[in-house]
C-alpha cells in the first residue's frame, strides 16, 4: 500500500438506530477488517457467532494490555472481525488513546479499509474511534428521538467527517422528518448520504453471514442491499 488505510468508524449517540448492521455490511462490502468496540451483548461480535464465555482470550483486551496488534479472526461469508469483550466497558483507553492504536492497527494490516463500531450513546473508545477516523457514518431513523441525538451530535462535532445516513426509513417516510435532516446540516460540511429502507425482519435475523454476501439477495432484501453498496461505494469515493 502506498498511502495509509481509511478507517470508517459507524457511530450514533443513541442507540436502537441501525448501527451494528451497517458497520457489519459495511465491513465486509469493503473488504475491511472490523474491529468492534460495542461491549453490550447486542453486537457485531454476537451477529458474527463468537462467544467470549467459550474463549480463553480477549482479543481486544490483550492486544491493549500488551501493546500488540490483534490478528482479525475469520469465517465464512462475514467480515473479518476483531471481537470485543464486555470487561472492555470498564477498561477503555482514554480517547486521545484509543485513536493512537485504532490508527496503528489500522496501518499495521495495511488493508485498504478498516470499519469499527461503536458504542451507542458515546463512549471514550467510540470517542477515539470517531477521532482516528476518515470517515464517520451515522445511522440516523427519521424519527424525532433519533433526530434530536443526531442533532445534538453534529452541534458537538460540525468539523468531523460526518457523513449521516438516514436508516430504517420506511417506504413513505414522513416530509417533516426529511426536512429536519435535512435543516440539521444546513451551514456545515456535514453531508447526508442515501437511505437504507426498513427491511421487515433484519431485527430477528439469525443467519450469521453479511445479508450483502448472499448472491442473489432474497426478495425482500433487495433494495436493502442495493441501498448499503451505494453506500459503500460513496464511502469509496470516486474511483
Amino acid at each position: 500500500m502506498t498511502c495509509m488505510p481509511k478507517i470508517v468508524t459507524v457511530a450514533a449517540r443513541k442507540g436502537g438506530v441501525g448501527k451494528t448492521t451497517l458497520a457489519y455490511e459495511l465491513a465486509w462490502l469493503l473488504d475491511a477488517p472490523l474491529i468492534d468496540l460495542e461491549f453490550d451483548d447486542g453486537s457485531a461480535t454476537r451477529m458474527w457467532g463468537y462467544r467470549h464465555e467459550s474463549r480463553l482470550r480477549a482479543p481486544l483486551l490483550d492486544a491493549l494490555e500488551r501493546g500488540t496488534v490483534p490478528r482479525p479472526i475469520s469465517g465464512y461469508h462475514k467480515p473479518d472481525l476483531v471481537p470485543c469483550h464486555p470487561d472492555f466497558q470498564l477498561n477503555q483507553p482514554d480517547p486521545d488513546a484509543m485513536a493512537d492504536v485504532l490508527t496503528r492497527w489500522a496501518d499495521a494490516w495495511e488493508r485498504d479499509y478498516v470499519v469499527i463500531d461503536t458504542h451507542g450513546g458515546g463512549s471514550p473508545s467510540g470517542d477515539g474511534a470517531i477521532a482516528a477516523a476518515g470517515l464517520v457514518v451515522v445511522p440516523t431513523p427519521l424519527k424525532t428521538k433519533d433526530l434530536n441525538a443526531t442533532e445534538g451530535m453534529v452541534r458537538e462535532m460540525p468539523d468531523y467527517p460526518l457523513v449521516l445516513v438516514p436508516s430504517m426509513v420506511p417506504r413513505v417516510p414522513g416530509v417533516a422528518e426529511i426536512r429536519r435532516i435535512a435543516t440539521i446540516v444546513t451551514n456545515t460540511p456535514i453531508t447526508v448520504a442515501e437511505p437504507i429502507p426498513y427491511v421487515r425482519g433484519i431485527e430477528t435475523r439469525k443467519r450469521r453471514v453479511a445479508i450483502t454476501s448472499e448472491e442473489p439477495p432474497a426478495k425482500a432484501n433487495a433494495e436493502f442491499v442495493s441501498a448499503l453498496h451505494s453506500l459503500a461505494s460513496f464511502v469509496k469515493g470516486p474511483s
